[in-house]
């Protein structure tokens, strides 16, 4: 039987209720455990609050390993988050890409540069306060193999942002909380009269706080006023990618799947349903013959380019001269913005434009052009998408043992977005990418996101699984 007291462990305290809670499960179950606070950020000016959010965190997590009866340490992080998180972000939306900051915090922050911090303070482990669970098991070389499950919180499940993790990585990891569901830990946090109990969860970027993120990105990336231009139905009609795209979709369907659809048929995320196993509406078969070129194709998006047309006409009682838009049954000039860098795919908040009876969504960014497509109401043709890529050098396997090959095909669950309903999808993996074929239209498919990837578990006494339990195998960026 392992002694735990042999063992030191690191918990990354944030000054939050779940790491707090974390670290006194930790010392509970006799570890020996020293916190680490590390501060990542030093402007406050980027923040909606205004001041320093991390000196408040420090005063609570210190007061919390006071009160736990553990060692607390500082550590300053910030240069290497600026390097390694910040301009990487900057660098994204430069591109038009729309990264998370979270997942790469994660794997560059927490499990690197505070890893090898922790280890020169002698830590054989360090602990988060991710709601997600660890398995080891040996595989059939004698090696052990780590696997991260969901977190046994269906509401607060939190593998998303660990699924860039290595399997050395996870090797050094330890995630106490993963077992219980959040109101118990606040729950457990008040009958020890912690100190951040009651303390808000933490919003926005990763150490950063909330933030406005235009004035945040315009530390670097300058403004530039360019078009809004609304796109109508009548586009995709003559458009020969939407048709190319829905003509392939419908030639690989089984005979018994019924009708193509492509357009998402929820509205919210916050009320679809989990899915559970179904059968495919695609002929696996007809999905193995799609050429490299055929897969590429049907992944990309829509591309818009919606020319308008001026005219001249006389107004008002001394006719006056003036120009015009001349109408156009595709789409129409709607508006202004202040950069289309500052924008994102499936964005609705920040248009700033009237006039309509439901709300308007960026269905796509020019960054050359500088020009905001958007289209009108959750159904908008241009919102939904069914298959997206994943480069070749964007694919990372957590289970090394499970990569797909060349010409392989598995059906797996995705989650292109931290609080998304796990979807159905088939991944086909080929010598120019990753492809992911859903099982039904995913709305606001986004660049620079990731793309993650779950298999369902069988439930066991020793992982204390529910049936709905899934294992993150891998991720890539979209």
């Amino acid at each position: 039987m392992t002694d735990n007291r042999k063992i030191k462990v690191c918990i990354g305290l944030s000054g939050g209720v779940d790491s707090s809670v974390a670290a006194l499960l930790l010392k509970r179950q006799g570890y020996d455990v020293f916190a680490l606070f590390m501060q990542n950020w030093h402007d406050a000016s980027t923040t909606l609050h205004g001041d320093c959010e991390w000196e408040e965190d420090r005063f609570v997590a210190e007061m919390v390993a006071r009160k736990v009866g553990i060692p607390f340490y500082f550590v300053d992080l910030s240069e290497e988050y600026r390097k390694r998180v910040v301009d990487y972000m900057f660098d994204e939306y430069e591109k038009g890409r729309t990264p998370n900051p979270d997942v790469l915090c994660n794997r560059e922050i927490k499990f690197d540069a505070f890893l090898k911090c922790a280890k020169k303070l002698g830590a054989d482990y360090v602990a988060t306060g991710h709601y997600c669970r660890k398995e080891t098991h040996e595989g059939p070389d004698g090696k052990q193999i780590y696997r991260i499950l969901a977190g046994a919180d269906p509401n607060k499940d939190q593998s998303y942002f660990l699924c860039q993790l290595t399997q050395e990585q996870l090797s050094q990891a330890m995630f106490p909380i993963g077992d219980i569901e959040k109101p118990q830990v606040r729950e457990l946090a008040h009958e020890a009269d912690l100190p951040s109990a009651d303390k808000k969860d933490s919003q926005g970027i990763c150490f950063v706080g909330k933030v406005d993120l235009p004035t945040f990105l315009q530390q670097k990336l300058k403004p530039c006023e360019g078009d809004i231009v609304e796109v109508y139905d009548a586009y995709y009609a003559e458009n020969p990618h939407y048709k190319f795209v829905s003509g392939t979709l419908a030639s690989i369907l089984r005979d018994d799947a019924g009708q193509l659809k492509m357009i998402t048929d929820y509205i919210s995320e916050d009320k679809a349903s989990p899915v559970h196993e179904e059968s495919c509406p695609f002929d696996l078969a007809k999905v193995a013959e799609l050429s490299d070129e055929t897969l590429m194709r049907l992944s990309e998006p829509v591309k818009y380019d919606i020319r308008f047309e001026t005219e001249t006409y006389r107004s008002g009682r001394k006719h006056i001269k003036k120009t015009r838009y001349k109408e156009n049954p595709c789409g129409k000039i709607v508006g202004k913005h202040d950069g289309a860098q500052f924008y994102t795919i499936g964005q609705r908040k920040g248009l700033n434009v009237g006039g309509h009876k439901d709300s308007l969504f960026v269905i796509e960014t020019d960054i050359p052009s500088n020009i905001i497509y958007v289209g009108e109401g959750h159904t908008h043709k241009g919102l939904s998408r069914s298959c997206l890529r994943v480069d070749p050098s964007e694919i990372h396997w957590i289970r090394e043992d499970l990569r797909m090959a060349p010409g392989e095909i598995r059906r797996y669950r995705i989650r292109i977005r931290y609080r998304q309903p796990l979807q159905n999808a088939t991944l086909i993996m080929r010598e120019n990418g990753l492809y992911i074929l859903f099982d039904s239209p995913q709305r606001g498919i986004t660049p620079g996101q990731f793309a993650v990837w779950y298999a369902p578990v069988e439930p066991s006494l020793e992982t204390r699984a529910k049936d709905t339990s899934v294992e993150m195998l891998g991720s890539g960026v979209i």
